[in-house]
């Protein structure tokens, strides 16, 4: 018998147990999926003595904790250490450890669109330079990509990104202007940013109007499904991503982290764009 559940606040409207109580149920294992609320005034360290003692099998953590949580971590993946967050904790033999799934996840919603993507050297132009972008540009880097850029507002938030680069590919910090301009370059174009999510679905990070037709857009936004940005790509013949299979597939990582099986997304992702529409 299982027991999974979710750190953060708030986490009322949390799809994850919907997620992995369907992963539970194809692989054929007994379980649950709990939201375990930590306001901000309640210890972290307190919190993980608690799950441990009741027999948490496993935990993701999300905002505002996935940084602040990781001192009180006992084993440390190296990815999560160079991401520098954790959205997973496995707990064993009375040790914790933490892992970061979101930028190999993001990957692996990318490979599941598109097969072929790394294939060939690629260029990738990621925009904004956040949490999200740190966790992507680090999957990326086991990619057989040519170039990994990254257009910012702030460039010293792009260059803390790029000093994670230890493959010595090219990386180049642009601001968002540069970007639009030189937007042609790329192969796959991904937007890092909560811009573009409800209630401000009008608003845009850059034009697109000089983009390639057939490059690959992704926005990782997943309220609004299709993005004014997406749209746009859309528009001028771009082959476009869409943000919320990256939830999938970054819970299928702690998935298979916490249980040594693999469930498969199969039509979960029409499911999942159902759900989050209203449907």
């Amino acid at each position: 018998m299982y027991t999974f559940g979710l750190i953060g606040y708030p986490i009322a409207h949390s799809l994850s147990p919907w997620i992995h109580t369907t992963f539970l149920e194809q692989v054929q294992l007994e379980g649950t999926y709990e939201l375990f609320e930590v306001a901000p005034e309640e210890s972290l360290q307190e919190t993980l003595g608690d799950l441990m003692k009741k027999g948490v099998t496993g935990c993701n953590v999300t905002v505002p904790y996935k940084e602040k949580i990781m001192p009180y971590i006992d084993m440390i993946d190296e990815d999560a250490q160079r991401i520098g967050a954790i959205n997973t904790i496995v707990f064993k033999d009375g040790q914790t450890y933490g892992y970061n799934t979101d930028g190999k996840g993001y990957v692996r919603s990318l490979e599941s669109r598109f097969p072929d993507v790394f294939a060939k050297d690629v260029r990738v132009l990621m925009l904004g330079a956040g949490g999200a972008a740190r966790g992507i540009y680090s999957a990326l880097l086991d990619k057989n990509c040519q170039e990994i850029s990254i257009a910012n507002r702030t460039l010293q938030s792009a260059e803390d990104i790029i000093q994670m680069n230890d493959k010595g590919i090219t990386s180049n910090r642009l601001t968002l202007k540069e970007a639009e301009d030189n937007i042609a370059a790329y192969d796959v174009v991904i937007q890092t940013t909560s811009v573009g999510m409800k209630p401000h679905e009008d608003t845009s990070i850059i034009s697109l109007k000089n983009i390639r037709k057939g490059t690959i857009v992704s926005d990782i936004v997943y309220q609004p499904i299709e993005t004014t940005f997406l749209t746009e790509a859309k528009s001028l013949g771009c082959q476009i991503h869409y943000g919320h299979t990256m939830l999938l597939y970054q819970a299928q990582f702690a998935f298979e982290l916490w249980t040594n099986t693999h469930p498969l997304i199969g039509s979960m992702d029409e499911k999942l764009q159902q759900i989050l529409e209203g449907n």
